[in-house]
């Protein structure tokens, strides 16, 4: 509640808000505050009136004041209400701490038109736009045969009262506390006053006196152009309350005006024109009226609840992101804290190991100079023996000791290498360095975590099989990413990556990935695919951009159980080649057997995705390749029955053919390539020129069972490619002339401009 208060506060008196103002900057200020702020300006040739701008005491933005000084900025509706309502629950507990606040006047502001009609019935109107004062609910007028001393006020009257008001007859200073206000001479009295003033004689008995008021509730609501002017009419141009001098002198002199009664019970009645209905009826208006603004009040007090709420709930997240500084302040402290001290562990350890290096190497180096030293030793006292020989002169003694002495010297200088010791300049800690580049630059990088940024996938790096996806990703945070998570699922289409991310029950998920790539196995082919990777760290986690991958086609071969017995099947299965020379092969109910059959079906039912293959026609002429169901007769030609759906070629002539009827269409006379893309989700079958890029023909077909690839040959040979990619140019084709084949084959329908007979091709 204290923080609520301390938000509900005056910037300049440090009291609560009292007619609050609404700033362009978005503050508020009491308009008294307002008005004292611009009295402080004020100068001998500087009036009042002349003051066009002051600075907001919050922010120091320049407010600037149009023709209407303050009055011409808006009054803060709803910081008022919450400020009543806060009143209201503050003084309702015994020990409350703004039960000696001083309460302002509250004076509800209101832009709308039931703002005017509760100004009109307390004092006889009030003023146009957001700037309008309201009076209080009760006036001189509201209640002309009042007694002369317990006066009856409405409700309203009380609640606003000021607890002090002064007197306004006393000479003293200050004036004593005044005890009645007299709404017939609009003057407050204290009791001293008060019985000197209005003796219970005519014609005073006929005043009417309530309990104390401010001033400005007595005296109703005056012009704003013309001061000490009530307001007395109301101009229907400008929508706004004003005064007679208004329209005999003013601006609205040429505006039509109404009285503040007539207005009234026009806007009561809902602009309802009295003289159009009768009385039970405008009373019905009136009661409809009051109930909705009665309804709308009530919407309003919800709303200011609501706000209250909103205010409490921000209020919290304020409290709890203080909490949460402080928190990962402290945080901060004990992880820099740590940091610390293990610098410090470490430079002790590294110093122990420096002091341990010296000391030993320094006790090899000594021991080396004891060896230098001892050696040194000898060689001088060898050299000193080996000189006193050469000097002796007597010949008996020469020979006695030069030849032990020549001996002694050989031996020495044989042995020299043996005894001057090496010096090891390892020993003087070149070799020892100190190196912490890298963890000054991991300290310079030093930084709260955040969430990592969102990864990118490569579409060109990603690569397909039949039944894999690997995707391949980057991302410009690896260092900070803990793990990758990738996402998946089957694409329906769906432009929506937000909803079709948001269905949770449809996703694949592959948790844990340190790697920036992953093989997917196990998925449908030729079936295209929506890939997410979400980058996870402590901080949280951040998604790429959708990437939509597909499969490749479904791989099959020619089942030799299926191919005619004249038809010879080689290259693994992927050549069939007319053979006359008939060959011995078992009967099955799959093969085809038909006379002029020659066909043979792929190894694979297909029931879903989206496949593509291609047929090398090489030199043959006279070909029939499509799909069919398993159930399709093997003893006729593909295309006949309402089971299968072929292109062919006979000669010279394209066509297309089902359910024994033929179509002829447009292709190449070197067509050698045909594409062939069968869309099952998507209920389509088309056929491509793949050398020219160019469409042919497209099936729109309602498929109700798996199919499976069908080939049908009378001359030469054809090589089946399978499990091939869709080319680019037929994902293109098949977009742009999707409307166009529905409306062909919608034609094709309603004409029916296929062949009633079958051509014979010689």
């Amino acid at each position: 509640m204290e923080t609520l208060e301390s938000e509900l506060t005056c910037p300049i008196c440090l009291e609560l808000f009292e007619d609050p103002l609404l700033l362009p900057c978005a503050h508020s200020l009491c308009f008294n505050c307002a008005h004292r702020i611009l009295v402080s300006h004020c100068s001998t040739s500087k009036p009042l009136e002349s003051i066009s701008a002051f600075q907001c005491p919050t922010c120091r933005y320049v407010i600037t004041l149009n023709h209407r000084g303050l009055e011409g900025l808006k009054r803060n509706v709803t910081l008022q209400n919450i400020i009543d309502r806060f009143q209201k629950a503050s003084l309702s507990g015994p020990n409350s701490p703004t039960e000696s606040r001083r309460l302002p006047p509250q004076r509800p502001y209101t832009a709308t038109i039931s703002g005017t009609i509760a100004g009109t019935i307390g004092g006889g109107g009030g003023t146009s736009g957001s700037s309008a004062r309201s009076s209080p609910a009760t006036s001189s007028h509201s209640h002309p045969h009042a007694n002369h001393t317990n006066a009856n006020h409405s409700p309203a009257v009380v609640a606003k009262m000021d607890p002090r008001i002064s007197c306004q007859f006393c000479e003293q200073d200050p004036p004593r506390e005044a005890v009645k206000t007299c709404v017939t001479c609009e003057v407050s009295y204290c009791d001293r006053c008060l019985r000197a003033t209005h003796p219970n004689k005519k014609p005073f008995t006929s005043h009417r006196l309530v309990e104390p008021v401010p001033d400005t509730h007595i005296r109703g609501l005056t012009c704003l152009e013309h001061e000490n002017e009530k307001v007395n009419m109301y101009c229907l141009v400008d929508d706004q309350l004003i005064c007679a001098l208004c329209k005999l002198v003013g601006r609205h002199r040429e505006h039509q005006v109404s009285s503040l009664t007539e207005r009234f019970d026009k806007l009561k009645a809902y602009q309802v024109s009295p003289g159009r209905v009768s009385d039970a009826v405008m009373e019905a208006s009136k009661t409809s009226a009051a109930q909705t603004l009665e309804n709308n009040l009530t919407n309003l007090v919800k709303r200011n609840s609501e706000l209250e709420n909103q205010m409490a709930k921000l209020i919290q997240i304020c409290q709890q992101v203080e909490v949460n500084t402080a928190m990962h302040e402290a945080k901060l402290v004990e992880e820099c804290d740590e940091l610390v001290e293990i610098i410090r562990q470490r430079k002790q350890v590294i110093a122990v190991k420096i002091k341990e290096s010296k000391v030993m190497k320094l006790r090899k180096l000594a021991q080396q100079i004891a060896n230098c030293r001892q050696c040194l030793e000898r060689s001088s006292a060898l050299i000193t023996q080996a000189e006193q020989s050469l000097k002796e002169n007597d010949h008996a003694r020469f020979l006695q000791t030069a030849r032990n002495v020549a001996e002694r010297v050989a031996m020495a200088t044989a042995s020299s290498q043996v005894l001057i010791p090496d010096v090891n300049l390892n020993e003087a800690f070149d070799n020892f360095a100190l190196d912490f580049s890298r963890e000054k630059k991991i300290l310079e990088g030093l930084d709260y975590l955040t969430a990592p940024n969102p990864p990118s996938i490569r579409d060109e790096l990603c690569t397909a099989s039949h039944d894999t996806i690997t995707v391949h990703w980057t991302s410009e945070d690896e260092f900070s990413v803990t793990s990758y998570e990738l996402q998946y699922t089957i694409y329906t289409g769906q432009t929506n990556f937000i909803s079709l991310y948001n269905s949770a029950d449809s996703w694949m998920i592959v948790p844990n990935i340190k790697q920036n790539h992953y093989t997917v196995h196990g998925l449908q082919s030729g079936t295209r695919y929506i890939f997410f990777v979400k980058a996870i760290n402590q901080a949280g986690s951040r998604n790429s951009e959708p990437a939509r991958l597909k499969t490749n086609s479904q791989p099959f071969k020619l089942d030799p159980k299926t191919a005619h017995k004249k038809l010879r099947l080689s290259n693994d299965c992927l050549t069939m080649e007319k053979d006359e020379s008939s060959l011995k092969k078992s009967h099955t109910p799959e093969r085809f057997s038909g006379t002029g059959s020659y066909g043979a079906a792929g190894n694979v039912f297909i029931d879903s995705g989206c496949h593509y293959w291609e047929v090398l026609l090489g030199a043959s002429t006279w070909y029939a390749i499509g799909v069919a169901y398993k159930s399709a007769p093997k003893n006729e030609w593909s295309g006949k029955n309402s089971s299968s759906w072929v292109f062919s070629r006979c000669n010279n002539n394209f066509m297309v053919r089902h359910d024994g009827k033929e179509m002829l269409v447009e292709a190449s006379l070197q067509l050698r390539r045909l594409g062939v893309l069968l869309d099952y989700d998507n209920n389509s079958l088309s056929f491509y020129d793949a050398m020219n890029s160019q469409h042919i023909h497209t099936f729109e077909i309602s498929f109700l069972l798996p199919v499976v690839p069908t080939f049908m040959i009378w001359n030469k040979s054809v090589m089946i490619l399978s499990g091939l990619p869709v080319p680019d140019f037929v994902d293109g084709v098949a977009s742009d002339l999707q409307e166009q084949q529905q409306q062909q084959m919608g034609l094709c329908r309603q004409e029916s401009p296929y062949l009633t007979g079958m051509k014979t091709c010689h």
